[in-house]
């Protein structure tokens, strides 16, 4: 059973910020596109942003120019920086590997609530 360990969620005023971490196994991380997805109540699971193992990066139109995914390969770890949060962030975001681009590995959810 591969384990990611997701932490970093929480409540924030809109304008705030927060950062989410995803830890994965070596084996698993070195050879994987990370990913963070995530779920409002009553909607689909959508990706926000991924990097793929050569550190190129993407983003939903919704989040670009505020999130920023960023990697440490030393700590087998991903990241994903939300500045300027609006309530429309308000999900359980979900960190994603994308093993050897064959197998996806999920964490446990996080969730992040924007609300003053």
């Amino acid at each position: 059973q591969v384990q990611l360990m997701e932490s970093g969620g929480g409540l924030v005023q809109p304008g705030g910020s927060l950062r989410l971490s995803c830890a994965a196994p070596r084996i698993i991380f070195s050879e994987s596109d990370m990913g963070w997805y995530r779920q409002a109540p009553g909607k689909q699971r959508e990706l926000v942003a991924d990097i793929t193992t050569g550190g190129s990066t993407d983003y939903s139109n919704s989040v670009k120019g505020r999130f920023t995914i960023f990697k440490i390969d030393a700590e087998n770890t991903v990241y994903l920086q939300m500045n300027s949060l609006e309530p429309e962030d308000t999900a359980v975001y979900y960190c994603n590997a994308r093993y050897q681009a064959r197998f996806n590995f999920w964490g446990q959810g996080t969730q992040v609530t924007v609300s003053s």
